[in-house]
């Protein structure tokens, strides 16, 4: 990582890399933003002190190095005026281009580097490939999306492969790598349902995002096993991670299910049967692998030892714990009655 006025470059290349592409009025005006925005990325991404940093900035880098130029050759190859463009003219050339965007998101079958990679890096970079670096790709593929075999496709890859995953991991780093491919199959229906409905989706998928990275990171969590036994003298702030936990699921009355509430019900409207039931299922299957992580620490393996609990002083809870809380209780409420209104 970088020293701080190196980090606040990068990080302003970064965001003006998310814009451009956000902001471009044609294709190779958008590739260059998202170029900007990886070569921009991986200086924050490597570090001299821990060599997995290191091996997963490398990682990044090819995958998305390879989309890129895949990208590029799609984008010349559709707009060039060969002879070749009259042999491929009847191609699903919007299929085509978002293969390399599905893979920049880790869209399943592209999925595969997300866990390997998202594994050596820190949390705060972590939470930037599961949220920022999908801004720019989700944009792009909203312009091209039609309601199409090959999109079904994905959004069945995607919502299995993202809750089968997560069944053995002992990570919380794979776990919400896998977690975010599943909700990739989410934002891939809401964009096929409406422009401003994988927004909200977006939004507070990466609310719930930042409540749990918030709380790993400022309590160094890595693995499963780290939370069995580790906030026994302040409950609240483990209560408040598998809140958090089980919303990101979609479990009501947290946050996490009014954007899922919505999406089922524009799929049952447009009689999109099939795939609410593999959505709804590998929902169960996510919900399933949180709630069996919460059981198990609140239950089976939470062991208090009354003679060490005064050795612990009185933690004055920060205030963003208690918001967050707050947050997830009441949000969907809020947003209910909002919806409500007009």
């Amino acid at each position: 990582m970088p020293n701080n006025s190196m980090k606040i470059l990068f990080l302003s290349m970064l965001i003006s890399g998310v814009l451009i592409s956000l902001c471009a009025n044609s294709w190779m005006g958008a590739w260059m933003g998202l170029e900007i925005n990886l070569l921009s990325f991986i200086p924050l991404l490597s570090s001299n002190k821990n060599m997995l940093s290191t091996e997963s900035s490398l990682k990044y880098f090819l995958i998305q190095a390879i989309a890129s130029s895949v990208l590029l050759f799609l984008i010349l190859l559709k707009t060039s005026n060969l002879e070749m463009f009259y042999l491929t003219k009847n191609w699903p050339w919007n299929n085509l281009i978002m293969i390399p965007l599905l893979m920049k998101i880790a869209c399943a079958p592209f999925h595969w580097w997300l866990p390997s990679v998202v594994e050596g890096l820190s949390w705060m970079n972590c939470f930037m490939i599961l949220s920022i670096q999908k801004i720019a790709p989700l944009v792009m593929i909203s312009y091209m999306i039609t309601n199409s075999y090959f999109i079904q496709s994905m959004i069945v890859f995607s919502a299995f492969i993202g809750a089968i995953g997560g069944l053995n991991q002992i990570s919380l780093r794979k776990i919400l790598s896998f977690s975010s491919i599943n909700h990739i199959g989410w934002m891939l229906t809401t964009m096929i349902l409406g422009s401003n409905l994988w927004l909200m989706y977006f939004i507070i998928y990466t609310a719930n995002i930042i409540t749990i990275i918030s709380m790993t990171m400022t309590f160094k969590l890595s693995y499963i096993s780290q939370t069995f036994n580790s906030f026994n003298n302040k409950k609240i702030i483990k209560f408040t991670l598998f809140m958090a936990l089980l919303s990101l699921g979609g479990l009501p009355p947290f946050l996490g299910f009014f954007p899922k509430w919505i999406a089922i019900q524009f799929m049952a409207q447009n009689l999109m049967i099939f795939t609410s039931t593999i959505l709804i299922l590998s929902s169960l299957l996510t919900l399933y692998y949180y709630m069996r992580i919460m059981y198990t620490t609140l239950m089976i393996t939470n062991t208090e030892i009354i003679w060490t609990i005064s050795m612990y002083p009185k933690i004055n809870h920060p205030k963003t714990i208690m918001f967050s809380l707050c947050f997830l209780l009441f949000g969907m409420l809020v947003c209910t009655l909002i919806l409500s209104t007009y």
